[in-house]
C-alpha cells in the first residue's frame, strides 16, 4: 500500500495544487484555523508534511517545526525549501510509527494528510494516537478528511457512477468502500465521530475547509483579486455551519487533547 502512495506522489504536484484557486481556499482555511491557536513559543509537528506547504509557512513567521513525510521524492522538495534562519527538522517517517517522537511534546500537531491514505481501522486509529501521544496536554490537533459524499457528486458529474457501483466500490447507502486501488479513503462526518469516540480530547472546530469549491473550479480561477477576497470572507462565514459542512470536498477536525 505504501509503495503506491509514494508512487502517486511522485508523479502529482501537491504544491501547485493549494496554490491554484479551486484549491487555494482549503489551504487558508486550514492556516486561519492554525492561526488561531498558535502562540510565540508553539512547537509545531506536521505529520505527512508532503513538499512543506504548511510547513514552511510556519517557519516563515519564525516557529520550530518538525516536518514528517513518507514520500521521499516530497522530502527533497521540501527541503529544497529550507532557508538558512528556518528552524525546521524534517524526517522520512510513517504517521502510524512516530515512536522516535516522545510524549507530551508539541503544542500544535497538524495530520493534514495521512487519513486520506489509511483503509482500516487499526491503522487509523495508529495516526491519531500517535498525533495524540506526542501533543502536550492542551495541545491542538487538526485532522484533515476526504468527504464522500462530494466523491460521489464528482462520480455523477463525471459519468463514472455506475462503473464504480458495477465494482463494488459504492455500496447502496452510497457510502464509498474505500481500497488502496484507490488511493484515497473517504469519510463522512458520522465516521470520523466514530473514530474519535473513545479519544480523551475536546473537539473545538470541525470545518468544511473548500465547501463547494471544486464544482466551480473553472468560475473561481475567473475571478479578480477582490472577488477571491469576498468568496474567501464568505467560506469563513459558512464553514462550520453544520447544514454546509457535508458539501465540502474537504473537512477538518480541530481537537484538543484534555
Amino acid at each position: 500500500m505504501m509503495n503506491k502512495i509514494i508512487e502517486y506522489y511522485n508523479s502529482y504536484n501537491e504544491d501547485n495544487r493549494l496554490k491554484s484557486k479551486t484549491h487555494l481556499p482549503e489551504y487558508l482555511i486550514t492556516m486561519k484555523y492554525i492561526k488561531k491557536y498558535l502562540t510565540p513559543n508553539s512547537k509545531i509537528l506536521e505529520i505527512g508534511a508532503g513538499t512543506g506547504r504548511y510547513s514552511i509557512a510556519l517557519a516563515d513567521m519564525g516557529y520550530d517545526i518538525t516536518s514528517v513525510e513518507l514520500v521521499p521524492h516530497n522530502i527533497e522538495i521540501l527541503k529544497s525549501k529550507i532557508k538558512a534562519e528556518h528552524k525546521i527538522k524534517v524526517f522520512e517517517g510513517n504517521a502510524c510509527d512516530l515512536s522516535f517522537i516522545e510524549d507530551n511534546t508539541y503544542d500544535i500537531v497538524l495530520l493534514l494528510g495521512p487519513m486520506y491514505h489509511l483503509f482500516n481501522d487499526i491503522d487509523k486509529h495508529k495516526a491519531l494516537s500517535e498525533a495524540i501521544r506526542v501533543t502536550k496536554k492542551g495541545g491542538v490537533i487538526y485532522s484533515a478528511y476526504c468527504n464522500n459524499d462530494t466523491v460521489i457528486y464528482k462520480m455523477f458529474y463525471k459519468k463514472r457512477i455506475l462503473d464504480y457501483i458495477d465494482k463494488g466500490l459504492i455500496d447502496d447507502n452510497f457510502h464509498a468502500c474505500s481500497s488502496p486501488n484507490e488511493i484515497f479513503a473517504l469519510y463522512r462526518k458520522s465516521d470520523i465521530d466514530k473514530l474519535m469516540k473513545n479519544y480523551d480530547v475536546t473537539r473545538l472546530h470541525f470545518v468544511g475547509v473548500d465547501m463547494l469549491s471544486y464544482l466551480y473550479s473553472n468560475k473561481l480561477n475567473l475571478l479578480n483579486k477582490k472577488e477571491f477576497e469576498e468568496y474567501m470572507k464568505f467560506l469563513s462565514v459558512i464553514c462550520e455551519r453544520e447544514d454546509l459542512v457535508g458539501f465540502s470536498q474537504h473537512m477538518l477536525d480541530v481537537f484538543k487533547k484534555n
